[in-house]
């Protein structure tokens, strides 16, 4: 079955990875959402190897109108189909802040992009998911954001946000019983974000190649109403709040 599937924060990382995986099927729709398209030359790439369909959206999470021309534009060349699959990936850190060293303005920088961006993000897209088949909305969160995992003092002002995006989830799952809408720790994976000396490759947190024990897109193919209003791990573990 051909599904669509929109992006948010697909120039590098994780959301690069979830895009480049997607369009190597043919019965994939993708629109990959982007601060500055011109600039992605990782994104771009994907073009001469695509299976699937890509459109590169221009996306910046943190405006309002950006936003809504970003919705537009994916309403316009989906005439009536919707969207499937909604994945707000786009996000940002202050790095290791602490409660009693981050800047007010760096904290409410990281809220703008980590929280406020995916609520209006899925405000503007909610009318195109709901005339999709999947009806499925995936909040890219962090263990980090949870009570039930002590992470100590580091990453302050990241967590702090992400635990905010995990009661945004509650709400929206809550509000919108009909719609399939979860978090997910991705993991610590090797990105700009996450640092070098890290394990996991994005590739393996995001496969869903036969032989692949942590795969992201294995997760969101097969959600159902059971997965909402929860976080789960990359792997399909549900953890606590």
């Amino acid at each position: 079955m051909e599904y669509v599937w929109f992006v948010t924060g697909t120039s590098q990382g994780i959301g690069l990875e979830i895009v480049k995986q997607l369009i190597a099927v043919s019965s994939h729709t993708v629109f990959a959402g982007c601060r500055n398209p011109d600039s992605a030359a990782d994104l771009q790439a994907l073009k001469t190897s695509a299976k699937g369909i890509l459109h590169i959206v221009t996306l910046d999470v943190d405006s309002q109108e950006s936003i809504q021309n970003a919705a537009d534009a994916t309403k316009a060349l989906l005439g009536d189909r919707g969207v499937d699959y909604l994945i707000n990936n786009a996000a940002i850190s202050e790095g290791f802040d602490t409660a009693f060293n981050m800047s007010a303005a760096g904290l409410m920088r990281t809220f703008q992009t980590n929280v406020a961006g995916p609520a209006q993000v899925t405000r503007a897209m909610l009318p195109l998911v709901e005339r999709g088949n999947r009806k499925v909305v995936v909040n890219i969160s962090s263990t980090a954001g949870t009570f039930g995992k002590d992470l100590g003092p580091i990453v302050a002002s990241y967590s702090v946000t992400k635990a905010a995006l995990n009661m945004l989830t509650l709400k929206q799952a809550s509000e919108r019983p009909d719609l399939i809408i979860f978090a997910v720790d991705p993991g610590w994976v090797r990105t700009a974000m996450g640092g070098e000396g890290v394990p996991v490759e994005a590739q393996d947190t995001v496969s869903n190649l036969p032989g692949h024990v942590a795969h992201l897109l294995t997760l969101f193919e097969s959600a159902t109403r059971k997965h909402s209003c929860k976080i789960w791990t990359h792997t399909g573990q549900e953890l606590p709040w």
